[in-house]
């Protein structure tokens, strides 16, 4: 696995717009970064009181064919998908199409019995929509029991089945926090339910489509179902990218996305007034309010008391993370590898620096414009 590891990255830096500037205080880092960690290629986007002030590509998507990473490469994106799966379902609580406290199993539930066999266990029948978005519906979580790395030939309905069957919940639900990839694949099916459309489809039109994006979309599970302008994803330490069942992950960790596409839906959930949000101010409040288990985890969001909200993202071959400050930017980090932990450290302070510093001079032009 070293057919990557070659010192061109600062030889390839793609604009979303020719106006846009390089900024050493970025590149510098930037690339001093994806150096020290063999990462072949990188998506960077920032933005401003709403505004796209800085979006660039590293690098390269293919290492053998040298093409390019550009702001409009798609990466997948994997636990920030979850972001993505919460602001769908506080539009549908917006809509007044279901309450966040409403159960989810059982004959009074959303999805009623229609998984596993009933007559269901009392804790399972406790189960809330916000439960599983906070990650406190009392199991499956993400170790190595984790339902969502097994059992790759069922589809989410069979391994939603299977599941609740043959896994019993460990804790009483609202108790206690334990991050759950496998209660978003729940959610994917709750949005299902109460919208009477596939996951993916009500996502696009509820939440893509109103930002202004139409290229994020479910991603396929080998290089062979590699999507147009995609990037070739690269482990390391023996990882192998392309061994999981990522279509089945689509509302925990399926989606694909460009740095400025997550942009776009960064600056419109984010709380600032300009662009106005796709969500209500109850539902953002909802959204970044963290539970009694986890104050630092809210409903899709990591959250702290400074009002900085984010979430990252990781599987074998991918890394990413999207954060929104308290003082007006949002940024996008996307790699087409991954490595330790000290790697995901080093990511999540990346750009801290720059967003940071009065002085950074940021362009002038809203590269989501041009003008």
């Amino acid at each position: 696995m070293t057919r990557f590891l070659i010192p061109l990255w600062t030889l390839l830096c793609y604009t979303v717009s020719a106006t846009a500037q390089s900024l050493p205080v970025i590149d510098n880092t930037v690339n001093a970064f994806m150096t020290k960690y063999h990462v072949p290629g990188m998506a960077i986007a920032v933005t401003h009181h709403g505004k796209l002030v800085y979006a660039k590509g590293y690098g390269y998507a293919d290492t053998l064919r040298q093409t390019g990473v550009t702001p409009n490469s798609l990466f997948r994106i994997a636990s920030v998908s979850k972001c993505i799966t919460a602001t769908a379902i506080l539009k549908l609580a917006d809509a007044g199409k279901l309450s966040l406290d409403a159960t989810v199993f059982g004959k009074k539930g959303i999805l009623g019995t229609a998984y596993g066999q009933p007559p269901y266990p009392e804790n399972l029948r406790k189960i809330t929509v916000r439960q599983l978005l906070q990650h406190t519906a009392g199991g499956w979580t993400n170790n190595s029991t984790d339902p969502m790395f097994s059992h790759p030939g069922l589809s989410a309905a069979e391994l939603i089945s299977w599941t609740i069957t043959h896994q019993p919940l460990e804790n009483t639900p609202g108790e206690v926090y334990a991050y759950s990839n496998f209660g978003y694949c729940i959610l994917g099916r709750i949005i299902e339910k109460v919208s009477g459309m596939p996951y993916d489809a009500y996502v696009k039109k509820a939440i893509l489509q109103p930002s202004g994006i139409t290229d994020m979309q479910i991603g396929g599970n080998t290089l062979a179902q590699q999507k147009a302008n995609e990037v070739t994803y690269y482990g390391q330490h023996g990882e192998q990218p392309y061994i999981y069942n990522i279509t089945r992950m689509d509302a925990h960790g399926g989606w694909i996305a460009s740095a400025a596409d997550l942009a776009r839906l960064l600056v419109h959930v984010d709380g600032f007034p300009a662009p106005e949000d796709i969500l209500s101010d109850t539902a953002i409040t909802a959204m970044t309010t963290g539970s009694k288990a986890n104050t630092g985890y809210a409903l899709g969001w990591a959250v702290n008391p400074y009002h900085n909200w984010w979430h990252s993202g990781s599987l074998p071959g991918t890394a990413s993370e999207i954060i929104r400050s308290h003082h007006g930017f949002t940024w996008v980090m996307l790699c087409n590898t991954r490595t330790d932990d000290s790697f995901f450290n080093d990511l999540d302070g990346l750009l801290w620096g720059a967003v940071n510093d009065p002085t950074t001079p940021w362009p002038g032009v809203d590269l989501f414009t041009n003008k």
